[in-house]
């Protein structure tokens, strides 16, 4: 007997595959934000001369640029009824949380 693989099980694994490029792709933008906000702004920045008070320029939209990418990914897995959905979902949702503080706050220092 062959492995014969179906036309569904193809599309599923091709929709699992996408809600896991989801992931990876958000992850990535919240790692980028974290990188910025935690080590280059504060740190590397003022070594070169720049980065007073650019901090939530940069911040607010990658944040928000972030949490669209996390509910992009929770959609996807949830769509593809990928067996790791709702871990993922908890991953993701607590980046939201994390990055929704982090967006929240740097609103609040651009607007005085």
């Amino acid at each position: 007997m062959t492995d014969v693989e179906t036309p569904a099980s193809a599309t599923n694994d091709a929709a699992g595959s996408d809600a896991e490029k989801a992931f990876s792709t958000s992850v990535a933008i919240s790692a980028v934000r974290c990188t910025l906000t935690y080590v280059l702004i504060p740190f590397v920045f003022p070594l070169i001369g720049f980065g007073a008070g650019v901090g939530p320029w940069i911040g607010l939209p990658i944040g928000t640029a972030a949490i669209v990418a996390n509910l992009v990914s929770i959609r996807r897995f949830h769509r593809a009824d990928h067996r790791w959905k709702w871990p993922m979902t908890a991953i993701n949702a607590g980046i939201i949380g994390l990055l929704t503080v982090l967006v929240i706050l740097d609103g609040a220092e651009l607007l005085g």
